[in-house]
């Protein structure tokens, strides 16, 4: 499995994101602007395919897998492939404030913290569907880490429920358009796989 260890501000500032996207509130420096040079069209649309990749924390094969996917599904296929990436494991962790990035997330579900209507799942691709309960596992639920995690304050999307106490949630609907929050255009995705 590849790992991906940019440094996340630098990447963040070439990408032009907001770090706080990636659950990171911090400020890097910023270096004076290298000139406006103009970016073909193949670049816009290749930096808004990294974008989503970086911001969701997933590698070529696997995007390109899931692309594939959601254009065999009825709908917009730009919409389908965002629906997919939030409906990952690792991502509904994150959504439902049980880590606090992503990459906490996948590395939470990595070492086997969460259950899925009661099953262990440790597979960070895992797409949940709606109905699911994810929830800490009973030995993990007393670790000082999920302690800690249970004091914070977060937004929830609406298509979650969590129950803090029990430190569980539901998938209650597939989340919309409107309600994924990532600064990304999708159209633009589409286009650079389908040329």
């Amino acid at each position: 499995m590849a790992v991906n260890r940019d440094p996340i501000l630098k990447r963040c500032r070439s990408l032009q994101i907001d770090p706080s996207h990636l659950g990171i509130f911090k400020e890097s420096k910023r270096t004076p602007n290298r000139g406006n040079r103009k970016m073909s069209e193949y670049g816009i649309q290749l930096r808004e395919k990294q974008r989503a990749k970086f911001i969701y924390g997933v590698e070529e094969k696997q995007f390109r897998n899931l692309f594939d996917k959601a254009a065999k599904k009825s709908g917009i296929t730009g919409e389908n492939l965002l629906i997919m990436l939030e409906e990952r494991l690792d991502n509904v962790v994150y959504r439902m404030g049980l880590s606090t990035t992503r990459r906490e997330a996948r590395q939470l579900v990595n070492h086997g913290h969460f259950t899925v209507n009661g099953k262990k799942v440790n597979i960070p691709s895992y797409l949940v569907k709606v109905g699911d309960v994810i929830a800490v596992k009973e030995k993990s639920v007393k670790s000082p880490k999920f302690k800690e995690i249970q004091d914070m304050e977060v937004g929830i999307p609406a298509w979650l429920t969590v129950n803090r106490d029990k430190l569980e949630g539901t998938v209650v609907a597939e989340p919309t358009r409107d309600q994924i929050d990532v600064p990304v255009e999708e159209h633009l995705i589409v286009e650079l796989y389908s040329k």
